[in-house]
């Protein structure tokens, strides 16, 4: 059998690569934990709508000592969100599609959502 180019390789080019650094529970919460559920609202919408303009407004420390605040808020928002997948759609229609893209959010930490939806033109939007 012929020695092939391979067989004259430099033992250093092949060398195993280093294991990478693994992930820990701390680390993945320390960047997981960085975003406010304003964020995740804003990301979520964004994605889903592709949104001409969108305001998420945390009114948590409005709702202080009623039902579904907790210490620290983020619990009742207020959404004003134009996007062209809302044009034709009943306001009925418009609100389930939000709460839809956000019902993760809805069923665990989000107690109340405002939402203000409309297609661009609509409203003086």
């Amino acid at each position: 059998m012929q020695p092939s180019s391979l067989d004259n390789h430099d033992d250093a080019l092949f060398a195993p690569l280093p294991a990478p650094p693994r992930l820990t529970e701390a680390l993945v919460f320390g960047l997981c934990g960085a975003m406010t559920m304003k964020d995740i609202i804003t990301q979520k919408l964004t994605d889903a709508f592709t949104p001409e303009s969108l305001k998420v407004v945390d009114e948590s420390h409005q709702h202080e000592g009623h039902a579904g605040h907790r210490p620290g808020g983020e619990t009742h928002f207020r959404v004003y969100i134009v996007s062209e997948a809302f044009r034709g759609k009943a306001r009925i229609a418009r609100h389930r599609l939000v709460n839809e893209a956000l019902s993760a959010e809805l069923a665990d930490r989000v107690h109340a959502l405002a939402i203000h939806a409309s297609a661009p033109g609509e409203n003086g939007s």
